[in-house]
């Protein structure tokens, strides 16, 4: 059943803010044009890291250019100061084996979603490794993202690693439309394709 999910942050939020805390939260972060709407309406409820945890990116060049974008993005004034990002190595091979068998998928199909829950599981280790309080993903703010599954996929990693996700749906109150918005004030370099060698082909068909 369909649910929801920026009603269920919507309800967690609330729930945060009458503790008076600000617990943390590691948000795996696809790219810095995706991350800046929900940087800026998480920014205020949570402390957050940043991990920018994307084997599927190809190539490697591509996958440095997206990720040197974030030093634009942390330097607004309108994000916390102290937000900072985890980087990864560039493990290429973890997301080639994810993708086995499936490089004929079109795109939203199978090895989309293996390669969300590789890319999930791996943020629920990192925010139990460093003792965060919920970890979610910059994922939900594309329109070409499916939100249910990604959710889905959430709440089960939630079960297996002990971690509590964050429901989200970041596309939602127009959040796509702002992330545009604030790339284009901040020169952010928006790529015209997912990430994987895949979704490269699949764009120029």
């Amino acid at each position: 059943m369909k649910q929801n999910f920026q009603l269920l942050m919507d309800e967690e939020l609330k729930k945060i803010e009458s503790t008076g805390e600000k617990p943390v939260l590691l948000l795996q972060c696809c790219c810095a044009p995706c991350s800046s709407a929900v940087l800026e309406r998480l920014t205020e409820h949570f402390r957050l890291k940043l991990y920018f945890y994307n084997p599927n990116i190809y190539p490697e060049a591509e996958y440095k250019k997206r990720f040197e974008q974030f030093d634009k993005l942390l330097a607004s004034p309108r994000f916390q100061k102290d937000i900072g990002i985890i980087p990864c190595d560039y493990e290429s091979e973890k997301f080639d084996e994810a993708a086995k068998g499936l490089e004929n998928e079109k795109e939203g199909g199978a090895r989309c979603t293996q390669c969300f829950i590789l890319r999930l599981e791996e943020t629920a280790k990192k925010a139990k490794e460093i003792g965060a309080d919920y970890f979610c993903t910059t994922l939900t703010v594309s329109p070409h993202k499916n939100s249910q599954l990604l959710n889905e996929i959430g709440i089960e990693t939630e079960k297996k690693y002990g971690v509590k996700f964050l429901r989200s749906d970041f596309k939602k109150k127009e959040g796509y439309k702002r992330s545009t918005q604030l790339s284009e004030e901040l020169g952010l370099y928006r790529q015209n394709y997912c990430g994987c060698k895949y979704s490269m082909w699949f764009e120029k068909e």
